[in-house]
């Protein structure tokens, strides 16, 4: 039976409750219209998983400080501010079944949100001087648009390779999970070599999260994402392209041609669900995701036996057995 978010954080419960007010103090703020903003902001955030990876990663590989707090708060502004500005890029109407900020209060204004999210990391750093944190999640920032931008440009001739795919989503995804499991280990007192070990740990289990939202998309179960929506959007995902690799010159061709063409037909993007369950391409990527989940337990086989790591396991657990 899978385990409830709230039986995983039991650990941490008291400490995820204390986040949670620190966090909405540090969205205060004197202008009225931005605060109205950031109140909309804190109702409707999700489940909390980030977090979650930063104390339980610090939990297990030393002491819960004042600086994990930082830390946490730092990764959710970062995460926020690129969430804001990933809707305008997108044109995104809503986030999470709500509207998005750009939706209710305009593209000019939901740029300047997602900006004044950076820099309030950037002052909480700064204040307390948590060079190292900064140093973390600055990398993952610059990782995250470096991504976006190569799927932008390989997108463009449908020609993604498994190895550029791993590269996109290494960049894109799991960047940000492996910061908040090294934002934790170091803000815990932990030594460099378990930092960078427990952001290797992050960077795995964000690859296996990833490819378990593009298997979402050939409807292997009942869940929040549309089915088709990555074919329709013409996103080249793992399934797809592995697919495709195994396909002969001229199915290749009419594949591609559909989803070039056609994508926005929703009987050509049955033919090509049908196409990639049949090529084994489902199979495949369900293959490698299990793959870089064991190779993320390995990473912290070795950490003490305590609730804090059984926890951060079963944490990666669920991001495997989710259903949305």
């Amino acid at each position: 039976m899978a385990l409830s978010l709230s039986t995983i954080k039991a650990p941490i419960a008291s400490e995820m409750e204390e986040f949670e007010r620190k966090f909405r103090a540090s969205m205060k703020t004197k202008v009225l219209l931005l605060d109205k903003i950031m109140n909309y902001i804190v109702k409707r955030k999700g489940k909390q998983m980030r977090p979650m990876f930063v104390f339980l990663s610090a939990g297990a590989t030393g002491t819960i400080s004042d600086a994990t707090y930082r830390g946490a708060s730092l990764i959710e502004l970062l995460h926020t501010a690129t969430l804001i500005h990933d809707d305008v890029v997108d044109e995104a109407n809503y986030r999470r079944g709500f509207f998005s900020i750009n939706a209710l209060w305009k593209n000019k204004i939901a740029v300047l949100v997602g900006d004044f999210l950076l820099s309030r990391g950037l002052i909480l750093s700064m204040e307390h001087s948590d060079f190292n944190l900064l140093k973390i999640t600055t990398e993952a920032t610059r990782e995250m648009i470096e991504g976006e931008l190569l799927q932008m440009e390989k997108s463009r001739q449908l020609n993604i390779t498994e190895e550029v795919y791993f590269e996109i989503i290494r960049q894109k995804t799991a960047s940000l999970i492996a910061s908040c499991c090294a934002v934790g280990a170091s803000s815990a007192g932990a030594s460099q070599e378990i930092v960078t070990k427990m952001h290797l740990f992050g960077e795995k289990i964000g690859m296996a999260f990833q490819i378990k939202d593009d298997l979402f998309d050939y409807g292997e179960e009942e869940v929040g994402k549309p089915l088709g929506i990555d074919i329709k959007e013409k996103k080249m995902t793992l399934p797809l392209i592995h697919a495709l690799g195994k396909a002969s010159w001229f199915e290749r061709r009419r594949i591609m041609s559909i989803v070039r063409n056609e994508s926005s037909k929703p009987k050509k993007v049955k033919e090509v669900i049908d196409f990639v369950k049949k090529s084994g391409g489902l199979t495949y990527a369900q293959g490698v995701m299990n793959q870089f989940h064991q190779e993320a337990l390995d990473l912290v086989k070795d950490l003490p036996d305590t609730d804090y790591k059984r926890s951060l396991i079963q944490l990666v657990q669920f991001t495997i057995d989710r259903s949305n």
